[in-house]
């Protein structure tokens, strides 16, 4: 009897991991991503904020003379009740003028910490070791919302010689103060009194957006959601800010498959590189990309005159010219060739990444490749 229990307990469990595990299959697929991550309500989003400051304690990398950084110090002093003589222009070789910037999060509340990026603005060489001067920063409506000092946290470094040289290691002419800002003023987001809750996705997709709106029906209820256009789905909540962050909650974590990408490919001019999505399929056609080299090669002659014949020392131009042309044989695509195959048919061939180029384009206007060829 032991041992039929025993066993009886066994497979029981067992049977309740493989029912859990297939469960876990079904509301998560591997394709499956959360809405959280697709896009986000609307309203809750940062608020840029910028001020003007002054960073002091410099070693002699400061602005020196700028005009800036003179009335900053002019400033700063004064809320200590000192006033400096007219006509009087500190050297300022130890302080430098700065533009300091930060991201206020959406239900930043008073007292909460941000960390802030300080950017010198006049000839400042280097901004290592220096400490910003309490200043504030302000948002895109002249309002406060916070207030930043602290010590500065550099990555680059400047080394100058006395003959001019110089070594430079990244940037030492900004630098960022983790915690650097301490929020004195919230931003209301209005999500709690709106009629209804709108999502936007971060791509826009008619696709995913109905896709959206199905697994927010079939989660929260019949009717809460409607995508209205390719980017907003509106959804049906209760008012209120308890109500609504409970449901908000709830949306994010829903899981949803979102379209695949339409078919493009991205052509970087610049730098020559070139990247295929995996909707990208070619119709038969057959290409022949050659490469014809021209060479010149100057090598002028020096002609000298005869001992005492009172000559003139002569240059005759001489020019060799000679054209190579590779061998390239045509290349065929199969119908509907995938991206394995594309990137396999061009590496055989030993294609550059400018030949590449040029290749896709001429597919793209022989109506060979059909997906959208975007030029950086």
């Amino acid at each position: 009897m032991a041992m039929k229990l025993t066993l009886f307990s066994y497979f029981s469990k067992l049977l309740t991991g493989i029912a859990l595990g297939a469960a876990l299959l079904w509301t998560a697929p591997a394709s499956a991503t959360r809405i959280k991550d697709i896009g986000s309500f609307q309203g809750l989003r940062t608020n840029q904020l910028t001020g003007y400051g002054l960073v002091v304690g410099l070693a002699g990398t400061g602005d020196d003379n700028l005009e800036y950084a003179t009335q900053g110090v002019k400033g700063t002093v004064s809320r200590f009740g000192l006033t400096l003589p007219p006509g009087v222009n500190p050297s300022l070789k130890n302080a430098a003028a700065v533009i300091v910037t930060a991201e206020l999060p959406p239900f930043a509340k008073p007292g909460q910490r941000l960390d802030i990026t300080v950017s010198a603005l006049g000839k400042a060489k280097s901004l290592r070791g220096g400490t910003l001067v309490m200043m504030p920063l302000r948002g895109a409506d002249g309002q406060i919302y916070a207030m930043a000092q602290g010590n500065l946290a550099v990555g680059g470094l400047g080394i100058e010689a006395a003959d001019g040289s110089r070594t430079l290691v990244n940037i030492p002419s900004a630098g960022r103060i983790p915690g650097g800002a301490t929020v004195e003023r919230s931003v209301g987001t209005g999500f709690a009194d709106t009629p209804y809750l709108t999502f936007n996705l971060a791509e826009p997709d008619l696709t995913t957006a109905l896709r959206v709106a199905d697994a927010i029906n079939g989660k929260v209820g019949s009717g809460m959601a409607e995508a209205i256009d390719a980017v907003s789905i509106q959804i049906r909540t209760d008012r209120g800010a308890a109500s609504r962050i409970v449901q908000m909650g709830l949306i994010e974590n829903i899981a949803v498959t979102p379209a695949k990408a339409a078919a493009r490919v991205i052509v970087n001019a610049r730098t020559g590189t070139v990247v295929i999505n995996d909707m990208v399929r070619i119709t038969p056609a057959a290409v022949s990309h050659g490469k014809l080299t021209v060479k010149i090669q100057e090598d002028p002659l020096v002609v000298q005159p005869a001992p005492f014949s009172r000559g003139e020392t002569a240059v005759e131009p001489s020019s060799a010219i000679s054209v190579e042309e590779k061998d390239a044989p045509m290349f065929a695509f199969d119908r509907g060739a995938s991206l394995a195959e594309i990137v396999e048919t061009i590496n055989a061939v030993g294609a550059t990444p400018g030949d590449l180029v040029a290749i896709l384009e001429a597919l793209k206007q022989a109506g060979a490749m059909k997906a959208e060829l975007l030029i950086q």
